[in-house]
């Protein structure tokens, strides 16, 4: 019964460092998104305006393309991280 217990403390263990290492990593992707779409976008777009890229200001672009290609970048990351995380606790796919 004690070897139960222990087990099934370290599986709620394991499953709460999991857990956590998840929500941190969604965190880190939704900041990176805003800071990128809503900052570089809009706030910072005054900022950025000098700068040419494409025929079109920096700002511009982030709004209109920048933020896109960092939100598939961040599917990305977020797909290739994930499944190291499934293999480090041992819940990968098969």
């Amino acid at each position: 019964m004690a070897d139960q217990t222990t087990n099934a403390a370290k599986a709620a263990e394991a499953d709460k460092g999991y857990w956590a290492a998840n929500v941190r990593i969604i965190i880190v992707s939704l900041v990176i998104w805003a800071v990128v779409s809503f900052g570089f976008g809009i706030l910072l777009r005054p900022l950025l305006s000098g700068i040419q890229v494409g025929g079109s200001d920096l700002g511009f672009w982030f709004a209109q393309q920048g933020s896109i290609l960092v939100f598939l970048g961040l599917i990305f990351f977020y797909a290739v991280r994930m499944n190291k995380l499934d293999r480090e606790y041992g819940v990968e796919e098969e």
